[in-house]
């Protein structure tokens, strides 16, 4: 991605991605304060970003996906330009509106926020630390979301990190979460995700705050 004026929307194949059961896949579920989500199965929409840091035109990729996978599974993707991360994310949590209310609280007064996906069993714990700016992403796993939601984050196991700055992530999220709305539906998402309304407050509240705090130049 050359141009920091352009929002790219595209399915791709990711080179070296396994079956979901393989080590990689299970390598990644989150586990929130307030929220608790569940991974799902696969998905293959990546969104990529290019932001423009305080006026200079630096492109800062950002590729992130949600796929409802069968029966109460979702594919959670993200990748920087150089490292990727793949969970398979269960309908035991609220896992898209518990993603979109972690980004959400960027925008608030508190520095970080977390939240987990429900990988059956193990916990995949996001760690989202805004730092002006940027955002560093930490993704933790632990092997069982059962006993693991009140352990400190340093007793998982570090499995991705990035940092990007809020607004790439804020769009990114934004995007795929539209595309699995214009996908299913309310009624589709209900039938696929079956314990869990489609997020709608969730994601318009991510998008007036992105929209209005953000310098974002991509399309919306």
């Amino acid at each position: 991605m050359n141009a920091a004026d352009h929002f790219y929307w595209f399915d791709m194949p990711e080179s070296g991605d396994t079956e979901p059961h393989t080590e990689a896949a299970k390598n990644g579920w989150v586990c929130t304060d307030e929220w608790r989500t569940r991974p799902s199965h696969v998905f293959s929409t990546a969104v990529a970003l290019s932001a423009n840091d305080q006026g200079d035109s630096v492109t800062r990729s950002l590729h992130f996906s949600w796929e409802l996978s069968g029966s109460g599974w979702a594919t959670c993707r993200i990748w920087d330009g150089s490292t990727k991360h793949r969970d398979s994310v269960s309908y035991c949590t609220n896992a898209l509106a518990d993603l979109l209310k972690g980004v959400t609280g960027l925008y608030g007064p508190h520095g970080i926020q977390r939240f987990s996906f429900d990988l059956e069993p193990a916990e995949a714990r996001w760690i989202l630390r805004r730092r002006n700016s940027d955002v560093h992403i930490t993704i933790r796993r632990f092997p069982d979301m059962s006993t693991s939601c009140d352990a400190p984050d340093g007793k998982g196991t570090l499995v991705w990190t990035s940092t990007r700055p809020r607004t790439s992530l804020a769009h990114a999220v934004l995007m795929a979460a539209e595309k699995v709305w214009r996908t299913h539906g309310e009624d589709g998402y209900l039938q696929k995700w079956q314990l869990h309304a489609f997020p709608t407050t969730e994601l318009e509240t991510l998008r007036h705050l992105h929209l209005a705090a953000d310098d974002c130049v991509l399309q919306h």
